[in-house]
């Protein structure tokens, strides 16, 4: 029997979202890897609302399935009922969501990563980094072992420096029934990392055998939704899920009691998601609102455990229980778990590059909540691509940088390495210009090719896609050239099914001669190429003007601001963020073309002098 390995490739600190992705790419593309986690019983804990995907979300989990991650796959094989959000608007937003069983996805994502080889798990609490001339060496854990890694992955949620707030009474947590992380925040800061804070929410979850259904909205799932491009799915055991109100009464409770809130009372100095405010943060905000839409979703077949969505609250329990009472069903309501808020340390924007790694510590990558967003899947898409970046630096290969017109996980990294926080980050289909190109139906064609590259997908799924590429490629050039009678008209096919009420299926059944028949997503994506041809066509122009900028590289030692005639603003701006590409420069806010002009004439002549003869 061999020794206990202390050496690896790449270290992963943190099994929750974004650890999970980064140790299962890392160790799948060769690296030995190692994921240290303080309890090996919570790996991807849904703290928050046991879903996964939803407005935006969902891309992403689609973007990390075409990549070769696994929360896609693991959410379709765990899901209660899924549905696609935004069906009534533009393809563009189409989103998939699965309401997840919540212990069955923890532990789902616990075998897949024990499946994998070259990575070991182990439960042990991370209380110093080392680091040696600038380049990290390995990690120390409480319990006296070192470790030692070529790169490593930092990935602690919202462990660090927690602290838990209900009304008048605060503790220290990384979430509710677990310890925080106090010795990373202690570490970074000897390294010169600086730290700001933030503050998230949960609501309370209630017993289901005390929720009074038959005044509550049924909400059912639809079939033939998934996130994995490889998966089949059949829900665990269909369950759906509820909608209620509030009432005048739970406003006037929660106003009455503003001042016990840990948010009112100036106990939460920082800022949390403006988007998804706690109660009393909508009483206040919307006070001429007498009710608001709440949503009752199981967390489980095996528990009776209810999640009590739109009712986040740093409320004291008394207070969550009177105001719970007065929502329509509720009246009788049992509380499982209070409902808090925490707050969290984090690191502030401009101290890591596009590819994850840290400017200040050569070969530590940062990943998830730790900077500054939230969600699940904004952090799992970030642990996919440190996970990956830590190997390929490890195996001394050209990092992956994805641009924001080829994922929305492009735009993520871009936004969260330039822009200062004021709330935690969380992605939208509004941030993109490139909305219709990006759709979440066509994750596995832009990024597939990419993920087969690094050994995160393999052959067969891989020439599966490059067959349905071809499929639509070849059959919206036939229809182009192919017409029908129709409607006393001689039509092109193109033209027909561009037509609003006009469906694959329809035109299918019209003409079975000239149409073929294919799976369903394909068949989709050839029908709303054909009906948006005319604005995919506009931004694939506007795209082509500036798709050169995002392979016109800036080297990594490259002196900004020797770049003569530029603004002092924009020096500054280039120095903090470092952009990899002139393309990324260009995007950054406030940047001109001005600007990017003398950034231009600056590497044309670095270029010149590194080429011409000595």
């Amino acid at each position: 029997m061999g020794s206990f390995q202390t050496e690896y490739d790449v270290i992963v600190v943190g099994a929750g979202h974004a650890g999970a992705e980064a140790a299962y790419a890392a160790a799948r593309m060769g690296a030995s890897t190692l994921l240290l986690t303080s309890n090996l019983d919570t790996i991807c804990k849904m703290s928050c609302n046991p879903s996964i995907g939803g407005t935006a979300k969902g891309h992403l989990v689609r973007e990390i399935d075409a990549l070769g991650g696994i929360m896609g796959r693991v959410a379709d094989e765990t899901a209660l009922q899924t549905r696609m959000l935004n069906r009534s608007k533009g393809p563009a937003v189409w989103s998939p969501r699965a309401q997840s069983d919540k212990a069955l996805y923890s532990i789902r994502m616990k075998e897949c990563l024990e499946e994998v080889e070259n990575l070991d798990l182990f439960q042990a609490t991370l209380e110093e980094l080392f680091v040696e001339e600038g380049k990290i060496r390995g990690i120390k854990v409480k319990e006296g072992i070192a470790f030692f890694g070529k790169t490593v992955v930092l990935s602690s949620g919202t462990f660090m420096q927690g602290l838990i707030h209900m009304g008048e009474h605060s503790f220290a947590g990384g979430r509710a029934g677990d310890a925080p992380a106090l010795g990373i925040s202690k570490s970074l800061m000897a390294l010169g990392f600086q730290l700001g804070r933030l503050k998230t929410g949960t609501p309370p979850r209630i017993h289901a055998g005390s929720i009074d259904y038959s005044v509550c909205e049924r909400q059912d799932g639809e079939g033939g939704v998934r996130f994995s491009f490889e998966s089949n799915p059949t829900l665990v055991r269909p369950m759906p899920c509820w909608i209620t109100y509030t009432t005048a009464e739970t406003k006037e409770v929660a106003a009455e009691n503003l001042r016990r809130s840990a948010m009112y009372s100036g106990r939460i100095t920082s800022r949390g998601p403006r988007y998804c405010p706690s109660f009393e943060d909508k009483v206040v905000r919307f006070h001429e609102k007498e009710r608001h839409q709440i949503f009752l979703e199981p967390e489980g077949n095996r528990t009776s455990e209810v999640y009590v969505g739109g009712l986040s609250t740093s409320l004291p329990f008394d207070v969550q229980e009177a105001m719970l009472r007065t929502v329509v069903g509720l009246n009788n309501v049992i509380i499982m778990r209070p409902a808090y808020a925490i707050e969290y340390d984090y690191v502030t924007s401009g101290q890591i590059n596009i590819t994850l790694e840290s400017k200040r510590v050569e070969g530590l990558f940062i990943a998830g909540q730790i900077n500054g967003t939230t969600g699940y899947e904004e952090a799992a898409a970030q642990g996919l691509v440190a996970g990956i970046n830590a190997a390929l630096k490890v195996q001394k290969k050209e990092p992956l940088v994805l641009s924001p017109s080829s994922s929305y996980i492009g735009q993520m990294l871009e936004d969260i390495i330039s822009t200062e926080l004021s709330e935690p980050y969380r992605v939208f289909t509004s941030r993109s210009p490139y909305r219709l190109r990006l759709r979440q139906d066509t994750a596995d064609l832009r990024l597939s090719p990419i993920g087969y590259r690094l050994g995160l997908i393999g052959e067969e799924r891989y020439e599966r896609t490059i067959r349905k590429q071809e499929a639509i490629t070849s059959t919206l050039s036939r229809f182009k050239e192919t017409s029908r009678h129709h409607e006393g008209k001689v039509t092109p096919l193109s033209s027909l099914l561009a037509r609003p009420e006009m469906r694959y299926q329809i035109l299918k059944a019209l003409f079975p001669d000239a149409v073929p028949s294919f799976d369903e997503e394909t068949e989709i994506q050839i029908e709303i190429h054909a009906r948006y041809a005319g604005y995919i066509e506009r931004e694939s122009r506007e795209l082509s003007k500036f798709q050169d900028l995002d392979t016109n590289l800036i080297p990594s030692d490259f002196h900004f601001h020797a770049i003569v005639g530029l603004r002092n603003r924009t020096r500054e701006l280039f120095e903090k963020v470092r952009p990899s590409t002139v393309g990324q420069a260009m995007r950054l806010e406030g940047v001109t073309y001005g600007d990017i002009g003398l950034l231009l004439v600056e590497l044309k002549k670095l270029d010149m002098r590194k080429n011409s003869p000595v």
